[in-house]
């Protein structure tokens, strides 16, 4: 990084520094495509291993679960043993956990295999944000990096199925898990030599407890969620969100009573932290949840190629690196908050038009959706990722950026399965078994659409077009009902964060200088 200092400016990055910002951008990219690029591959594992729904549903989910649950706790031991040694520890158990996951022989496995990936991601996300907090100290270049950082995420996150697409058209399933190898090997290799260390000089002792408990608040409620449209007992769903509420409030009051808390309790002081959480969690929720049903629809329902329909989601990625970008360059005219606000409304407008979408809609409203919702997301996370890492001091940026990523993950996982569920739920009370199916057969296919296509295959051509057609239809009518769900989230949010961050204007974004008002 340049020395010099003019008239007491930060410092300015240089070319190592953006060099290094393309490193991070390896881990958060490949984190992102990793949640979505298994939507693809759902109908071939469906043929393949024949999972329950409910074990489908944990194979997706369990990923980014685990992922959450630990990022709090591991941006803090990044902050105590060093942000690039995390990094490149993670990146050698991602490597080895991908690996397992791609030969994984059955459900019960690939979902263990999906559980240490996640574990093993959780070391490396917190420290990509972090050193990006040490390495630009120019508020307008940091700005312009945490974009970059929020495009790759939200850009990941629509990417993933142009890559398993593009996997899976000449691989097997597998291959979607494989890929993360050789970068991860790229990034053990350009680590060293790019990144900075840095560590907090004065950390304090690293407290297992709250590691333990605040993965413990996250899995029960997780589990009472995904239990709704299993159709589990109500005692069963209460009293797994309670567990998990309980446990959350135990680790709250344990930050409260620790010299060296895991995770800073004050940062939520600061109004536009708290808020800006809240925005990039609900967006996320919203885009991988419906995600989830987009990728099965292009194939299952429309019939295409893998590849060709990871290409109809590619105006979506190149829409949130457009918005990321802008919105480093909206926020010089227009407030922060009403910047995020109007990205929100976007996106908000992208679900409404996916609403529309059913069996033979045409593929371009499909795209306009896709296309409005990543310009609303990329511009949404940007501002918001950047308003969280400002307010944190450079020794708590590892945890707060574990935090603001712990949310993000979250809001992902609880996205497919809340609105995952709901459309399910929706699917099996909308399914319609023709005649002649006998009651085995039509229990599989009113299960998921990747049952009732996988028990097609064994049926006289009548009977299956019949069955397909029913699945089809019930399972488009889940989809649209639960981006319309997502539309009215995201235009809530919208209202709730132009009111509470109106006032904050771009010279209020610097860490310790919070004045805006109500």
């Amino acid at each position: 990084m340049r020395s010099d200092n003019v008239n007491g400016a930060p410092p300015k990055a240089g070319r190592k520094e953006w060099l290094g910002l393309a490193v991070l951008a390896l881990p958060v990219l490949l984190i992102s495509i990793t949640v979505t690029v298994l939507y693809f591959a759902v109908p071939f594992l469906s043929v393949d291993l024949r999972p329950s729904g409910a074990q489908l549903l944990w194979i997706v989910d369990i990923y980014a679960f685990l992922l959450a649950g630990l990022l709090i706790a591991m941006g803090s031991l990044g902050d105590r043993i060093g942000r690039r040694k995390l990094l490149l520890w993670g990146a050698t158990a991602f490597g080895l956990t991908s690996a397992a996951a791609a030969y994984a022989p059955t459900p019960e496995l690939l979902i263990a295999a999906r559980a240490l990936q996640g574990a093993a991601a959780a070391t490396l996300m917190p420290p990509t944000l972090a050193l990006i907090r040490n390495m630009f100290h120019d508020a307008a270049q940091r700005r312009l990096a945490v974009a970059v950082w929020a495009a790759s995420f939200a850009g990941g996150s629509v990417l993933g199925p142009i890559v398993g697409g593009w996997l899976l058209e000449r691989l097997w399933w597998g291959a979607v898990f494989l890929i993360n190898v050789p970068i991860m090997v790229l990034l053990l290799v350009l680590g060293p030599l790019l990144l900075p260390e840095y560590r907090d000089p004065q950390p304090g002792r690293f407290d297992l407890w709250s590691a333990v408990l605040s993965l413990a608040a996250v899995l029960p409620v997780v589990y009472g969620v995904k239990q709704v449209a299993g159709g589990g007992a109500v005692l069963e769903v209460a009293g797994a969100v309670v567990v998990g509420l309980a446990f959350g409030l135990a680790f709250v009051r344990r930050q409260r009573t620790l010299a060296d808390p895991m995770l800073d309790l004050r940062l939520f002081r600061d109004r536009s932290f708290g808020v800006s959480l809240l925005t990039d969690t609900l967006a996320i929720f919203a885009l991988v949840g419906v995600f989830y049903f987009v990728s099965q629809y292009l194939q299952m329902v429309l019939g295409l190629r893998p590849f060709v329909a990871g290409l109809l989601t590619l105006p979506a990625a190149v829409m949130a690196l457009v918005g990321a970008l802008s919105a480093a360059a909206l926020v010089k005219w227009f407030r922060p908050g009403l910047t995020i606000a109007a990205g929100m409304l976007v996106a908000c407008a992208g679900f409404v038009v996916l609403a529309q979408v059913g069996p033979g809609s045409h593929q371009a409203i499909l795209v306009l959706g896709l296309a409005l919702l990543g310009a609303g997301i990329g511009v949404v996370q940007a501002l918001a990722s950047d308003l969280v890492v400002a307010v944190a001091p450079p020794e708590r940026a590892g945890s707060a950026s574990a935090v603001l990523e712990a949310a993000t993950e979250l809001g992902g996982a609880l996205g497919v399965a809340v609105l995952g569920s709901m459309g399910l739920a929706v699917y099996r009370s909308v399914f319609e078994a023709p005649q002649g199916l006998s009651p085995d057969v039509a229990r599989v296919a009113g299960e998921t659409l990747g049952g009732a296509a996988g028990v097609a295959g064994d049926l006289p051509d009548a009977l299956a077009a019949a069955v397909l057609e029913s699945a089809r239809e019930a399972f488009t009518t889940g989809m649209r009902v639960s981006a319309l769900v997502a539309a009215v989230i995201l235009g809530l949010a919208a209202v709730l964060t132009a009111l509470t961050l109106r006032r904050l204007s771009l010279d209020m974004t610097h860490a310790g200088d919070r004045t805006a008002g109500p």
